[in-house]
């Protein structure tokens, strides 16, 4: 059995863990609330875009567009999306083995044909150790997620997809659906389906750690205007006209959703990476609040017995005097 000074010891350091786990499960929430705020910030425009798009799509279903285009996969490019740092449970964990999946499918284009677009420091050290090519260094979106750097990669990804140098690209990224909640997702960017992305489930509680009524009464409202929209998608009339053709204006518009994929989905893994810290900090520290009740437990008793015992000593010297 450990000493008095042994358990002592030991219920210090576990305190002070639990200090540490605390903290980072507040730092996690504060984060976790902001990354909502921003997915609630970027709703309005994807609300829109989505509903000029289906309008056109009603009018004119056909529409194609050179990023829709399929051809033979022959170079596969893959954007992955993970942490700068750890502690946040099975997040990483589960983009690379999801990754590796998806890398051992196209395994027979070689790996010289398959390059990965690494947004975060922990999925581009794991590309790095299994010795694919990298396309850059994108660390710095995975910690500030912000819509220009989003939208210079769609275009440079966007631009090797046309000249012919990348014939499939994927994302591989957890969906924020709520803070209890991160679904991992496999998702083809390029070539764009539109009609499947427009119908994808985009449904999202932004309500928890979101506390104030203003807010709240804001994502009811949203809620409701998004199902309106739904309902009233109708095909232009004749009213309209569109300049200088329809295809031309969607071949503008869909470079847009594009960029608005790419932007969502870092959104989105931001988010989940902050709800998963959060998760796993709880926990830890709810581990760290058990374990200093054993070790209380055991250090009461102890000391119990070590007053026991110096009591019967001491009885026990008196009657043999």
């Amino acid at each position: 059995m450990p000493s008095l000074k042994e358990i002592k010891g030991r219920i210090a350091s576990v305190n002070s863990t639990r200090k540490i786990t605390s903290a980072m499960k507040m730092v996690a929430s504060s984060k976790l609330h902001h990354a909502q705020v921003e997915i609630e910030n970027m709703l309005p425009y994807e609300n829109m875009l989505e509903h000029i798009l289906k309008t056109f799509l009603a009018s004119e279903a056909d529409a194609r567009n050179v990023f829709s285009k399929e051809r033979e996969v022959k170079r596969v490019a893959l954007i992955v999306f993970s942490s700068n740092s750890s502690l946040c449970g099975g997040f990483n964990t589960n983009v690379i083995k999801m990754m590796m999946q998806v890398m051992q499918e196209y395994a027979h284009l070689g790996k010289e044909n398959i390059v990965v677009y690494p947004i975060g420091r922990k999925v581009a050290e794991k590309v790095a150790r299994l010795g694919y090519k990298s396309a850059g260094d994108f660390n710095t979106l995975a910690d500030k997620p912000n819509v220009g750097g989003c939208i210079d990669l769609a275009r440079e990804i966007g631009k090797e997809f046309l000249d012919g140098n990348l014939d499939r690209v994927e994302m591989i990224y957890h969906h924020f659906k709520s803070a209890g909640s991160q679904i991992l997702t496999r998702k083809t960017f390029l070539p764009i389906d539109i009609q499947s992305e427009l119908e994808k489930d985009n449904e999202r509680d932004l309500t928890t750690n979101i506390v104030t009524k203003k807010a709240q009464e804001y994502l009811k409202r949203n809620k409701k205007e998004r199902e309106t929209v739904k309902e009233d998608v109708k095909p232009l009339n004749d009213n309209f006209i569109v300049e200088p053709d329809m295809n031309t204006v969607l071949s503008k518009l869909i470079p847009k959703l594009a960029h608005l994929m790419l932007y969502t989905a870092l959104l989105d893994s931001n988010a989940s990476e902050h709800a998963a810290r959060m998760v796993a900090m709880q926990t830890a520290t709810d581990n760290a609040d058990e374990l200093l009740r054993e070790l209380n437990l055991q250090y009461n008793k102890s000391r119990q017995q070590a007053i026991t015992n110096e009591l019967l000593d001491i009885v026990g010297g008196s009657v043999n005097n």
